[in-house]
């Protein structure tokens, strides 16, 4: 299994150590601290690297699975960063306000979303429906599907609950955190100094407002998903050329050979090493 590579010397670069104000913090995050300079708390980078390593490692198996990741991040500086990685990597984002009960009340979300399918029909200039509307009726119907598209346009295509979050601001998204943990989905999330790691099953402790911090997160994370995606596929390619080799054997044999085959069965067990390149600061 391989994982984005990244070195401590990458995290600080980023500004990733940076906390908040030191009046600001969480108790409950001074494990994860280093100390406070110029009243500013900073990260304990030496604990980062391994965490941020252990959440890899995690969405990797997710997307390597097929498994579906909502990226959450609604502030203005994460979404560019957040709707990029995840479009890339064909997974699913929401970058502005969270609507309430998104995931605990999906049933009447779907209806949202069917609406929103409906809307791109009726607005589509090859259907006749659009053709016949007055110019007002359009423009209402454009407004309506601009803000759903806007709320739900990310996770369209969802199809049901997540298999993993990932979480870029715990404080700001306390909404989604929270269904999260009542429909026990597995969290990823950027834990800064004034965060709350409670509850978090992968917490990774770092800078959560800086633009090149998240944009770092989101590289490594995108980079990982897509790792996991290009090995699926090419375990399935894999798995298709050895049943047509399968085929190909058996045609030769009639149903006399076929009954007196013994059947074997071989377990192979691969040793994989995962590992996540960390370069000590010189």
């Amino acid at each position: 299994m391989n994982v984005a590579e990244f070195s401590m010397r990458q995290l600080l670069d980023a500004g990733i150590h940076f906390g908040h104000q030191s009046h600001r913090w969480n108790p409950k995050m001074k494990p994860y601290l280093f100390g406070i300079r110029n009243g500013i708390h900073i990260i304990d980078l030496q604990q980062t690297v391994p965490l941020l390593h252990n959440a890899l490692v995690f969405l990797y198996e997710i997307a390597n699975n097929n498994g579906k990741i909502l990226f959450v991040g609604t502030k203005r500086q994460a979404q560019k960063p957040i709707q990029e990685a995840a479009v890339k990597n064909n997974q699913f984002f929401v970058t502005h306000r969270w609507p309430g009960g998104m995931l605990t009340n999906w049933k009447t979300i779907s209806q949202s979303i069917k609406q929103l399918d409906d809307l791109d029909y009726k607005l589509d200039e090859k259907n006749d429906f659009v053709k016949a509307l007055t110019k007002k009726e359009r423009l209402n119907l454009q407004r309506k599907q601009e803000k759903l598209n806007l709320s739900l346009g990310g996770i369209r295509n969802m199809n049901g609950i997540p298999d993993a979050m990932i979480i870029f601001d715990t404080n700001k998204e306390k909404n989604a955190l929270e269904e999260a943990k009542v429909l026990n989905i597995p969290i990823v999330a950027i834990i800064d100094s004034n965060s709350n790691p409670d509850g978090i099953d992968f917490p990774i402790p770092g800078n959560d407002d800086a633009t090149r911090a998240l944009k770092t997160f989101c590289e490594l994370i995108s980079d990982t998903i897509s790792m996991a995606s290009k090995n699926n596929i090419a375990k399935q390619t894999s798995d298709i050329g050895e049943t047509d080799i399968l085929a190909e054997d058996l045609e030769g044999l009639d149903d006399t050979d076929v009954a007196n085959t013994d059947k074997k069965e071989e377990n192979i067990e691969v040793n994989e090493n995962n590992t996540s390149s960390i370069n000590e600061i010189k």
